[in-house]
């Protein structure tokens, strides 16, 4: 299967730039896999659809880092984006902060080890001194000169937000782009199916006995990186940390074995359950996964899924069309045109029953 088959025309102005005005007043597509039939409601008509069957939610906590900094060169002054995916000994002990982070910039294998940036706060005072020593795999290795964590991220990094949201970062980021939920620092883009959800949509939604659980998977270039390969089949996906604990493990399982449906809210939601059942029980804990699901893989956990739209040619598309088909999701991707959805991050959702 070529990666061009999930490409789809999109106008420019239907790629979201800003959150909605309020939180959880997006619209909703509903898909039925069984009838191909779509209904368009919104995000506060979710107790009501799903009331019927008591499903079990399963939401991805992982809170996005600050893990944008902007350098500058010192002898010219020019501008470098660093992303920072991550501490160089993430997941050891005693890395609570840490001087050498993995990151990403433009054009990283031109820039050698030696090169030296300035970070500077609001008031152009310097707040570090980094350097490149090396490359770890598609990484490069930047030792800053003093410690960095996630506090110091919080106070000076910026939102990471993806490359189609065509500004800069705002105030009004900082907690759009986090789920109200949110609660282990580790991804550097958001679980952004879950910003849908208020404390009152919640509230609702338990009130109809629908119940939830929770998983952690820190979002990496796993989920976002675009599909270069020319076939699906030749596309390896980064490697992307997530943990299920005893408590939420039990609680997936208890609905599965009394044949409740399970609702993954948003694509890393369902790739962590389906990366950790065997079939019959979840493994607990911290562990890593690579899966990438495309038309053709058998679902083993997930029965609907809470979900974005997303990007043309992406794993995540591909993701979807495994679940509910890629002719029918393609079909309703252009009827969602057709209605003028808001797509991507910042955009409207679908729900795949």
């Amino acid at each position: 299967m070529k990666t061009k088959e999930f490409n789809f025309d999109l106008p420019e102005y239907l790629v979201a730039q800003y959150p909605s005005k309020q939180r959880g007043q997006s619209r909703l597509m509903t898909l039925d896999r069984a009838t191909g039939l779509r209904t368009h409601k919104t995000i506060s008509d979710l107790p009501e659809i799903l009331n019927s069957e008591k499903p079990l939610l399963v939401f991805n906590d992982s809170k996005v880092r600050k893990a944008r900094l902007i350098g500058k060169i010192p002898d010219t002054g020019a501008e470098t984006d660093f992303l920072l995916i991550g501490k160089k000994e993430e997941g050891k002990e005693n890395t609570a902060k840490s001087k050498v982070w993995k990151a990403l910039a433009k054009r990283a294998k031109r820039r050698k080890p030696g090169s030296r940036y300035v970070f500077t706060n609001n008031d152009n005072n310097v707040i570090a001194n980094a350097e490149i020593i090396g490359f770890d795999g598609d990484y490069l290795l930047l030792e800053f000169d003093n410690f960095i964590d996630d506090e110091w991220l919080d106070k000076y990094g910026h939102v990471p937000l993806p490359p189609y949201v065509k500004r800069k970062d705002e105030t009004i980021d900082s907690e759009r782009y986090q789920t109200i939920y949110a609660k282990d620092t580790g991804s550097i883009a958001a679980p952004t199916a879950g910003l849908h959800f208020t404390k009152g949509l919640l509230e609702k939604l338990a009130d109809c006995g629908i119940e939830f659980a929770y998983i952690t998977l820190h979002v990496g270039l796993g989920t976002f990186l675009p599909v270069y390969s020319e076939n699906i089949k030749d596309h390896v996906m980064h490697e992307e940390q997530f943990i299920i604990t005893e408590d939420n493990a039990q609680k997936i399982e208890k609905a599965k074995n009394e044949g409740r449906k399970i609702i993954p809210v948003g694509t890393t939601s369902l790739r962590t359950l389906e990366s950790a059942f065997n079939g019959t029980l979840l493994k607990r804990g911290l562990q890593n996964t690579s899966l990438f699901i495309y038309p053709g893989y058998k679902f083993k956990i997930a029965d609907s899924l809470f979900t974005n739209f997303h990007t043309p040619e992406s794993s995540l598309l591909m993701l979807v069309s495994a679940f509910a088909g890629k002719e029918l999701i393609m079909d309703s991707y252009a009827e969602a045109v057709r209605e003028k959805y808001r797509f991507f991050s910042y955009g409207d959702a679908m729900l795949i029953l």
